[in-house]
């Protein structure tokens, strides 16, 4: 096992390092180095395949865990109509895109279905490294954007539980599948509000005595323990990670966990992306570079059209909507998880996992440049209309920037934050209030120092 773990890290290091030289995300490093230590490439195992599955699988539970973190339910109020509106637009057009894509490549409807869930899905990790390394970090558009990142990411975590109980049963039941969601729904909102109502209270209680190694334990056991909750309650393990990562980040120790959490989520996301390279047989790439180039076109162009109508309808200028749009040109992590999932479960065609794997890393290299053409794409866009269209984004440039300024004249950093008006929400009632009030009387009674004579 020690021997697995130098060579993969030895190579990842190695490979990644020189990804990194050449100004490309380190991601690609790791695919590679997945491909330079798996069987297809040399023909030999350099390192044991079910160990590096192993530590694939909770670094899958790491990297959902640590985007949960980066959920923020107040920054996902405020990008508003744009996140909501804008998510639904890409996600269901590019669910309804790959699903033709699917049945155009005459595959099956189980096959098209996971097809569908894995393009729909842009890459968070490589959208915010875009953007900052752009030095688009502080544009207006990036606060739409991280929204509908956000709501892409929770839609990607549902329908893997969607897609797991459609393929167990090997049927498409409409009314299971609402049934399903309701309860799926149900839950969600259930871990949510009690995890918010005592998690919070609970760390706020036992912050002095919290250090670093404290903190990330008990952090990881709370994790771990959600895992298992999901598991009970026959949800994937990955739905719990994302979910306690959600209710930690609203918590106040959420950044030091976030940043306690990065060095281990590192590691095992590193790990997790070398045993998706290990999956990959390059001859297959050579033999299905025409599927490849057609499943990274309708990315680059489905992501680019419906993110900027989608963000346009919810309220967004027509450059911030362009912006937003050319930023989502790539196949994200979950397309691997997804395509993972499909492949555990034997319910996909191991063709699509190469082909899915080789488009998410040419979309990937395409994205800063891709990116650089959409303010080009805006003017000559904007020179080339005609005056009533000028007009008509003109004044959604104006309607945008009074908005703008309303908010920051309103704005009042003593709000209470989103989790706080849950809990206060949920202490008002009558059966809530009692059991906390009488939780903290004992809390105080036995922390009150004992009586010398007894």
């Amino acid at each position: 096992m020690v021997h697995d773990l130098y060579i993969l890290m030895i190579t990842a290091g190695v490979v990644s390092l020189l990804f990194k030289l050449l100004k490309q995300p380190v991601v690609l490093g790791y695919i590679v180095a997945g491909i330079l230590v798996g069987p297809n490439l040399f023909g030999e195992n350099w390192v044991n395949p079910e160990n590096v599955e192993a530590w694939g699988n909770i670094g899958v539970l790491f990297v959902l865990f640590c985007i949960g973190l980066e959920f923020r339910i107040k920054n996902l109020f405020e990008s508003g109509k744009v996140a909501l509106i804008g998510a639904a637009t890409i996600i269901l057009g590019m669910l309804l895109l790959g699903f033709g894509v699917g049945r155009s490549a005459e595959l099956d409807t189980m096959n098209s279905l996971f097809l569908a869930a894995m393009l729909c899905m842009s890459s968070t990790t490589i959208v915010m490294k875009a953007v900052d390394e752009a030095g688009l970090s502080k544009e207006r558009f990036v606060k739409g954007a991280t929204g509908i990142l956000i709501l892409e990411d929770i839609v990607a975590v549902v329908l893997m539980v969607l897609l797991s109980s459609i393929a167990v049963k090997n049927s498409l039941d409409g009314v299971e599948l609402l049934k399903k969601v309701g309860i799926l729904a149900l839950t969600l909102v259930i871990w949510f509000v009690c995890g918010i109502l005592i998690i919070p209270t609970l760390l706020r209680k036992v912050r002095p005595y919290l250090n670093d190694e404290l903190l990330i334990i008990l952090a990881l056991g709370l994790c771990l323990g959600m895992v298992l909750t999901a598991e009970e309650a026959g949800f994937s393990s990955a739905l719990g990670a994302f979910v306690m990562g959600m209710i930690l980040a609203e918590t106040l120790e959420s950044h030091r966990i976030e940043h306690l959490m990065a060095p281990l989520k590192n590691v095992f996301a590193a790990i997790f992306f070398v045993s998706v390279g290990m999956m990959i047989n390059p001859s297959s790439l050579v033999t299905y570079w025409s599927s490849i180039l057609y499943v990274s076109v309708v990315v680059i162009v489905g992501m680019i059209i419906f993110g900027t109508l989608g963000c346009w309808w919810g309220g967004a200028t027509l450059k911030d909507s362009m912006l937003t749009g050319f930023s989502f040109v790539q196949i994200g992590e979950f397309s691997f998880i997804i395509a993972a999932l499909g492949g555990k479960l034997g319910v996909t065609d191991p063709v699509i996992y190469p082909i899915i794997v080789a488009a998410s890393v040419l979309t990937t290299f395409l994205t800063p440049y891709i990116m650089k053409a959409a303010v080009p794409c805006y003017d000559f866009i904007y020179k080339h209309s005609s005056p009533r269209i000028r007009e008509k984004i003109d004044k959604r440039e104006q309607k945008v920037l009074q908005a703008e300024q309303a908010a920051s004249i309103n704005d009042d950093n003593t709000n209470p934050s989103s989790a706080d008006k849950v809990r206060h929400a949920v202490r008002r009632t009558i059966v809530t209030k009692r059991l906390v009030d009488l939780f903290f009387k004992n809390m105080s009674e036995n922390d009150r120092p004992k009586d010398k004579n007894n």
